[in-house]
């Protein structure tokens, strides 16, 4: 099938920017990335990801993270697997 529609958006050019890296690393342009999300819509009858109101607890955590409150910081994996270990939320996770 030939391909002949257009498409228009009007995108946060932060977004633009962000996503155009992204998929220069994955050497697709963002037209192909626009048909495959397209695509992934039509093969599952609606979006292809859950798309929920979170609860609150879940709001507040995004908003805290947004202004960098209540953030812990490790200075590297390492540091973090090994700070997950001594909570044992390392096998909880797995």
């Amino acid at each position: 099938m030939g391909k002949s529609a257009t498409i228009q958006a009007r995108i946060d050019p932060v977004i633009n920017a962000k996503a155009q890296e992204i998929f220069n690393a994955l050497h697709i342009s963002m037209s192909v990335a626009i048909s495959l999300y397209l695509t992934q819509v039509a093969l599952h009858k609606g979006l292809p990801f859950k798309v929920e109101i979170p609860n609150e607890l879940t709001l507040q955590t995004l908003i805290n993270s947004e202004d960098g409150k209540e953030l812990h910081e490790v200075d590297s994996v390492k540091d973090l697997f090994k700070e997950l270990e001594k909570c044992n939320m390392l096998s909880s996770l797995l």
